[in-house]
């Protein structure tokens, strides 16, 4: 098993070796075990499912929500002479049903799947005749609603087990807390697991936090200081346009990416920096999944992410090639304040959630119980407008309805015209010789595309296309239309919009089935998570590098030795002078507010529930200079 799992990491990946972690998970799958693996940005996770199932006879499904991702892989596997498919919204019934039988009877390895797709009876119904041998759950920390990014139809996972039980399931992601890590276990029922954690601590990363009002000359500053490649990220797509055309004026080459950008010049500008043509790519968090760039030299964010883990995998882009980089974040007490108050906003008042839900109704003029698993192209602030609905309530509204399971929604991806002939060659000569203005269209695709038209969907150029036969591209997508409508060909043509796909028959807006319980739990873990990156940024107590890896459950003793706060305690390199500081800090605290709970004292000091920092509290109470009350809040000995 060992020397072909190498083989195929030598012969189709072009790899010497496998990565510590990788060789673990990789035997655990092959062995037959379901395994949790918890591997961090750049740790190679694809390649744990990829291998295994290279090795054993069969389809290996993957479930993933990330559209591009998934089009990404299938095409790099393509390359590599694997076939794989991928289905998610936007595909038509006919291109569904024949990829689905192309994995019963094509000899393909890999079927990606989005996870609305799991109860559909169309895909159960080849499911269960698919020769499975592993199911690989990506970013699995979508199931849990302790996660950042809770979906609801990851829920159905478990329930298409039953159809394989035998086949091993591997759970996949890059940051999740203990808690997570428990309910991914719980919700995908997995039987004696395996789990294997990647450490979070990045030797060669730098982090750092610099609290500092002009973040534009702060960021030129570091620029101008480490060279190489870089990622400067933003919260809005105006401040990638402004934050590029200065850094352009000031020499340093530069690109703004974000979603509202058309595909062909979003496009551009990633070649463009893949290939070193521009510096600094200016982007919204739209830019980076899936970007394998090693060398990285320095991630910068000017606006402060609403999570550590988005921080973290934002920030891990840098130095995966193992040389020394930084990540820096520039903030203040402004953004403090604003991250907070935007986390307050998140969830909005359930009425205003039934009301975005009736207004895409009307949009798309769906009638109640219909429409099941249909998607459309979709901008949220055009719909906004439409309706006079404030945009960011809407859209904090849109990721309710998502979070909740009846709407699934996809950011802007390019996806090509695709053809297929739905008819025999000799029925096809018949209507070249019945319709003699057709007939043209038909050589021209057939000599293009040749004979695969006819067992296949095949990507098509309607320009060029159109350009062969001396006709406007306008005119040449009508024929398509026409031989679309005789039922000759199924034509899908080119998408580079957002999608929203409608998960459940429509209901009734004001009988709308929100759980608000899990609603009302899900707000306050947004503000818990608000409340950490913030204290993530103010601390001053603790190695960036612990605060992270205690953050995520992984407990360390050792300092990075190369963040803000490692380089500026080598100058204060006097632990006990620390101490002293935060028990000082501590008792003025309690001696203002008379009583605190140990969670409010760190959250009003802004410090880690880190080893250190729970280390001096337990100190002091061991010392009699401050009380642990009955209710479990703390006060200064005697106080009062």
């Amino acid at each position: 098993m060992e020397t072909s799992a190498l083989q195929i990491l030598k012969e189709v990946f072009g790899w010497g070796e496998f990565r510590p972690v990788q060789k673990q998970v990789i035997d655990s799958v092959l062995s037959g075990k379901d395994t949790l693996a918890l591997m961090p940005t750049g740790g190679g996770k694809s390649l744990c499912y990829q291998v295994p199932a290279l090795v054993n006879e069969g389809v290996c499904l993957v479930i993933s929500p990330l559209i591009a991702l998934m089009k990404d892989q299938v095409d790099n596997l393509r390359k590599k002479g694997v076939f794989a498919a991928a289905i998610y919204s936007g595909m038509s019934y006919r291109e569904i049903d024949r990829t689905l039988d192309n994995c019963i009877f094509g000899g393909y390895k890999f079927l990606y799947v989005s996870p609305e797709r799991l109860k559909s009876e169309l895909f159960i119904e080849r499911f269960r005749q698919m020769n499975i041998n592993l199911i690989a759950v990506d970013e699995a920390h979508c199931i849990s609603q302790w996660g950042y990014d809770f979906r609801p139809p990851y829920l159905e996972i478990a329930q298409i087990k039953v159809y394989h039980p035998n086949v091993p399931v591997l759970a996949l992601t890059a940051s999740a807390t203990p808690e997570v890590c428990a309910d991914i276990l719980e919700k995908l029922e997995m039987k004696q697991p395996a789990f294997f954690r990647q450490s979070f601590a990045r030797k060669n990363l730098s982090y750092s936090v610099r609290l500092i009002e002009n973040k534009l000359e702060k960021g030129v500053e570091i620029l101008n200081r480490v060279g190489g490649t870089a990622i400067w990220y933003v919260r809005n797509r105006q401040h990638t346009h402004q934050i590029t055309r200065a850094l352009n004026q000031m020499g340093i080459s530069a690109g703004a990416y974000h979603a509202g950008l058309s595909m062909e010049v979003r496009a551009q500008q990633q070649e463009a920096w893949m290939n070193n043509q521009i510096r600094v790519m200016v982007s919204t968090n739209a830019f980076g999944m899936g970007i394998d760039k090693p060398d990285v030299r320095v991630v910068i964010h000017s606006d402060m992410p609403e999570n550590l883990e988005n921080y973290y995998q934002e920030a891990g882009r840098a130095g995966r090639d193992g040389k020394k980089s930084y990540a820096v974040l520039l903030c203040n007490e402004g953004d403090f304040e604003t991250l907070l108050d935007r986390a307050a906003l998140v969830y909005p008042p359930n009425d205003f959630v039934k009301r975005v839900y009736q207004c895409l109704a009307n949009y798309y003029r769906i009638a109640v119980g219909s429409n099941l698993l249909s998607s459309y192209d979709f901008e949220w602030s055009e719909f906004a407008e439409t309706y006079q609905l404030e945009v960011l309530d809407t859209f904090y509204a849109l990721k309710v309805l998502e979070e909740e399971g009846f709407i699934g929604l996809s950011e802007s991806y390019f996806s090509p015209s695709k053809l297929h002939f739905l008819v025999n060659p000799q029925r096809l000569y018949e209507v070249q010789i019945a319709q003699a203005k057709l007939d043209p269209v038909i050589k021209v695709l057939l000599r293009t595309y040749g004979g695969n038209l006819f067992s296949e969907y095949l990507k098509i150029n309607e320009s060029k296309l159109a350009k062969t036969l001396s006709i406007s591209e306008k005119e040449f997508v009508l024929l398509l239309d026409q031989l679309a409508q005789m039922e000759v060909v199924d034509y899908e043509k080119r998408k580079d919009k957002p999608q929203i796909i409608f998960l459940t028959p429509r209901f009734d807006a004001g009988k709308l089935p929100l759980n608000t319980k899990r609603i009302e739990m899900r707000r306050k873990l947004t503000l818990d998570k608000a409340n950490s990156m913030v204290t993530y940024a103010s601390q001053k107590v603790i190695c960036r590098t612990q605060f992270i890896q205690e953050y995520f459950g992984e407990k360390s003793d050792a300092t990075c030795g190369i963040c803000d706060w490692c380089v500026e305690d080598k100058k204060n390199s006097d632990p006990e002078k620390r101490a002293e500081n935060l028990k000082s800090r501590i008792l003025e605290a309690l001696k203002v507010e008379g009583e605190l709970t140990q969670q409010n004292l760190l959250e009003k000091l802004r410090l880690p529930s880190g080893e250190f920092t729970l280390g001096i509290i337990r100190g002091l109470i061991d010392s009699g200079l401050i009380s642990l009350l009955p209710d479990g809040k703390l006060t200064i000995k005697n106080h009062g």
